[in-house]
């Protein structure tokens, strides 16, 4: 990259919020992948728009992760620019509406976890079963993230988006959100802010169900290993860790990736994982369902990168 683009994207972001050739292992909860040629934390919505038209500018690859929850990355690293969101963008605050609700605008980059927890505090419902999923907001807006019966389609009003056109704000109907999809996925648009249209509860009674619903998850969920949450999206008609358990893969490993012992739908970093062995771990679930059950199961898990050499 030349030193023209580096000089333009400083004056943008600031020097403290760009580093080189930053392994990406540090920035996924598998605990994989190579570096990233540049790697930025733009400071707010307005760099990021800046810092975008930047890359476009000089034809420099971009992409924009969260905190890399659903995410395996190449062991041979992201060629240009990785932008992250997490930890920055990361505002939020409620309006209160007639009729028992309230509407609570939150940024891309706050973590579901937190938005969750601030809005049970509030006395909102609705959104509980969010409190567990790993990852962003914007994120889990742009692939419809959900579980335990609930999604976050129903609840977004509207969505603030950067386009190639420039910022856009998209109304529900808009948005197009579909199992684990949305118009903001399939366009490749960028998550800056969004709205959620949540009634008034029992704030007690909301803090419990959180409460038992991360029991739960760690009673069924390998949360003492890296992974990037469910590795696969639930196959129309089936569930997709029963398949692989049913497969007669659970436990089953390829170098440190890992069918895990707790739940088959998760893929696990036992320590020594490559970005490798878990790409090839994938692909052999999908071939042994497919040869067992003919049933196509496709990977939640977002996969980006160079996974061979140059």
């Amino acid at each position: 990259m030349t030193t023209e683009f580096i000089d333009a994207l400083t004056q943008i972001v600031g020097a403290q919020a760009i580093k080189f050739d930053e392994l990406m292992k540090l920035h996924t909860t598998l605990r994989v992948g190579g570096p990233a040629d540049i790697f930025v934390t733009p400071p707010d919505a307005g760099s990021l728009k800046a810092a975008v038209s930047c890359c476009s500018a000089f034809h420099i690859p971009w992409m924009i992760i969260g905190n890399g929850s659903n995410l395996l990355v190449g062991d041979f690293g992201i060629r240009g620019v990785v932008f992250q969101i997490f930890q920055t963008m990361d505002d939020m605050r409620f309006e209160r509406e007639a009729g028992g609700k309230a509407r609570v605008i939150a940024g891309a980059g706050i973590l579901l976890s937190k938005l969750a927890r601030r809005i049970a505090q509030e006395g909102l419902a609705g959104f509980e079963f969010a409190s567990g999923i790993p990852g962003t907001f914007g994120g889990a807006v742009t692939m419809n993230a959900g579980a335990y019966g609930g999604e976050i389609g129903p609840l977004v009003e509207y969505a603030v988006v950067l386009t190639r056109d420039g910022v856009k704000t998209l109304d529900a109907g808009e948005l197009d959100f579909g199992y684990r999809t949305s118009v903001i996925q399939k366009e490749q648009m960028i998550v800056l802010e969004a709205a959620l249209k949540l009634p008034y509860g029992d704030r007690e009674t909301i803090l419990a169900q959180i409460e038992e619903l991360g029991l739960r998850r760690r009673q069924k969920q390998p949360l003492e290993y890296p992974s990037a949450g469910s590795t696969f999206k639930r196959p129309e008609g089936y569930f997709a860790g029963k398949l692989i358990e049913d497969a007669g893969l659970k436990g089953f490993h390829i170098g440190g990736a890992q069918v895990s012992h707790k739940h088959s739908g998760f893929v696990i970093n036992t320590g020594d994982a490559t970005a490798a062995d878990v790409l090839a771990l994938i692909r052999y679930i999908q071939a042994r369902v497919k040869e067992k059950f003919g049933v196509a199961i496709e990977p939640e898990v977002r996969i980006v990168g160079q996974f061979e050499k140059d």
